[in-house]
Parts: structure tokens; sequence; C-alpha cells
């Protein structure tokens, strides 16, 4: 029969990868050493797959087409950012056996024989698989584009998993790729919710998966979690469990957490479940953006994997600007955003705000203006010059 062997948690920031000036090493290496933990104890429970779960930075799907859960097929994972690519190889059996069920099960899931997966899965290949051969399932989960599946629906479709695996022969572990508290792209960027991040993890610490399952994704999304929804697929695998915290991490704008999901009630004094007092207003943080801003996403969109884009950007934004046929102020959006004058002082987050006054969709423009920072140090670290906008 069938089990799931392992269940686990993971951030996956970019700046994993791209370690811009304002980060604090320390707390990004004490992240990736707890990852690699991970890692070794996936590999001592010998599971036949991987399942990983996680979100999109609106790069694999953008607004043409956003699927509320997809399954990844085929014979290779293609994953890449910031210069980096991963190709683990993917249990296609397995996959494609449970993408089969789970619809026989009315979960409406999308399928993929190829995607291209960003940091959130690269995250994962890079310092939990960290080049195991053990094959994996990718599961791409919407959460930043609304309507989101709930957090109990998204349990509902862990358990439904495990069920199927346990009428199967494998071994699987299964992985959430995301969270905690943080606000990409928005005015709260460097304001992140930590006070509910503690009151999560004394929660799931002390097995009350209810606290955090009965929680909206206007609740989630009021304290910067709505990434943390992967988190309650794999809660809904593990069943009746506990959380052990390997790392967590205040960074300046995110709440880094790397966690493992242990069978059975926590040992020892077990604390009474808690309440969070959510303010329940009626502001989303993330909502879909005006079909008025379509160009403007688009741009940004495509500056994320068009390196000649990005330099003529930085030279004369205007002029892409008018190319892509953007409205005045967004132009003049635009050329502010692409100054990148933040990208000098301790909070960059802040040059994407620009754009997300005018219709921009915050994840895009701050995974946007992330890889335009990294471009701009580059071109000042090679000595070449740019001519500001």
């Amino acid at each position: 029969m069938g089990k799931i062997v392992a269940a686990m948690a993971t951030m996956h920031a970019p700046q994993l990868f791209t370690r811009p000036p304002e980060e604090d090493p320390a707390q990004l290496d004490a992240g990736i050493a707890a990852m690699r933990e991970l890692g070794r104890r996936i590999e001592q429970a010998k599971p036949d797959a991987l399942m990983v779960f996680a979100s999109d930075h609106m790069e694999t799907f953008f607004l043409e087409s956003v699927p509320t859960f997809a399954l990844i097929s085929g014979e290779r994972v293609d994953a890449r950012f910031a210069g980096r690519s991963w190709a683990p190889r993917i249990h296609q059996e397995l996959g494609e056996h449970l993408l089969d069920r789970l619809v026989r099960r009315e979960f409406d899931l999308s399928y993929s024989q190829h995607a291209e997966l960003g940091h959130s899965f690269g995250a994962v290949f890079e310092w939990v698989l960290e080049g195991r051969d053990i094959p994996v399932i990718p599961f791409f989960v919407n959460t930043y584009l609304p309507p989101l599946p709930t957090a109990r629906r998204c349990a509902k479709l862990g358990q439904a998993i495990a069920e199927i695996v346990a009428a199967r022969p494998e071994r699987m572990a299964v992985i959430a790729s995301g969270g905690m508290s943080h606000y990409p792209g928005t005015a709260r960027y460097y304001r992140p919710a930590f006070d509910f991040d503690h009151w999560c993890i004394q929660e799931l610490e002390n097995g009350h998966s209810d606290s955090f399952l009965n929680l909206t994704p206007e609740q989630l999304d009021e304290v910067g979690n709505t990434e943390m929804l992967p988190w309650a697929i794999v809660l809904g695998a593990a069943g009746r469990q506990h959380m052990e915290v390997l790392s967590y991490q205040e960074t300046a704008h995110h709440g880094h957490a790397v966690a493992e999901f242990h069978p059975g009630e926590k040992p020892g004094r077990n604390e009474p479940p808690r309440t969070y007092t959510f303010a329940n207003h009626p502001f989303h943080f993330y909502d879909h953006p005006a079909v008025s801003a379509f160009r403007l996403n688009k741009l940004l969109y495509d500056s994320r994997f068009m390196p000649q884009l990005r330099l003529r950007l930085l030279k004369d934004a205007h002029a892409v600007g008018a190319e892509y046929q953007l409205q005045p102020g967004q132009i003049r959006a635009l050329e502010m955003a692409c100054r990148l004058e933040h990208n000098r002082t301790d909070k960059p987050g802040l040059d994407a705000e620009p754009l997300v006054e005018l219709g921009a969709h915050p994840v895009g423009a701050l995974m946007a203006i992330h890889v335009l920072q990294a471009e701009q140090r580059r071109l000042q670290n090679t000595g070449e010059l740019v001519t500001e906008p």
C-alpha cells in the first residue's frame, strides 16, 4: 500500500537567488540550511516521488489563463529563475493517475505537458531536492489572482491525494512552497503581519490545523498569507499532525518559514487553540487587474524574460511604453519606476508602487522591478553606462 511518508513546507523568496543588498545574508543562509535539512529528511523517508505544491508569480500562466489548480506532467520539469534552471524528472505515471482520479472526484484540474515554472518551484529543486534523483510531481495553486480556493477546499484536495496514493504502491513525500507573511508589490511590502505568523505557527505546532484551515481567502489576503494555500493541501494530505519549525526568519519584508508536519498529537503539553483578531476590512491587496491595464501588465511580464527589453527600459522607458500603446499616465509611471530610485536605498520594493497605482498587478510589477534592479546592478558592476529615463 502507498502512503505519504513526509509532509513539509518551505519559503521560496526570490532574494534567496538574487541576494540584493537590502538582505541580511545570515537570515537567507538560515533558511537555506533548514531547506537542506528537509532534503536530508526526505532522503531518509525514501519516497518514490516528491509532490511539490507551489504558486505562480504571473510567470507561467500570466493573464491569458490562470487555473485554480494545475498538474504539470511531461518527462522533465522546465523551471528557470535568475539565470538558473532545473529539470528533475517527473513521475508521469503517478502524476497522471492523480489527475484522472482527482477529476473523477470533482476537482477540476488544469493539465500541462509543458509549463515553464519559476522560483517557487526552483527553490525546492535547488535546496531541498538538491540533485537527488527523486522524481517530482509539480502542482500549481492559484494564490494571487482572485477568486482563490479556500484553505478548506485545498485541504480536501490534499486528503483526496492521500487517499488515492494509499490505493497505489508508491511512497510519496509532499511539500508546500510559499509563505509566510508578505505583501509583494504593495505599499505594505515592508510591514508583514509577523504577529499572524507567530499565532499561526503556535496553532500548527499544537496540532490545531482548523485554526488555519477555517480562514477565508480574504483573511489570508489581509495578513499577507495567501501563499499559505499550498500548506493547506499538505495539511490535508498529512491528516492529524503537529508542526515542527526548523527555521523562521523575520526579514525586512517577509516571514521566511521552513517546517515539517509530523503525524499524531504534539508530545507533552498541548496548548489550547487561540483566536487571531482580523480587521475583516473590504480592501484586497490582491485582485484582478483592470482590463485597461492589460498592456502595462504584458510589458512588465515580457521584461522579465527579454534581456534586450530590460536594457531598453533602463535607457528609454518612454519609447518602450509607447510601443506597447500605454496610456500617457501609464508611460509616466513606467518612467518613474524604471529610474529605480529605491534600488539605492534599503527599500527597493517601493520602486513598483507607481505601476501598481495605475493598475499593474502587484506581484507582476514587483517581479519585473526585481529583475530590472538585478540588471541595473549588473550594468554597474561591469561598468556599462545606462542613461537614466
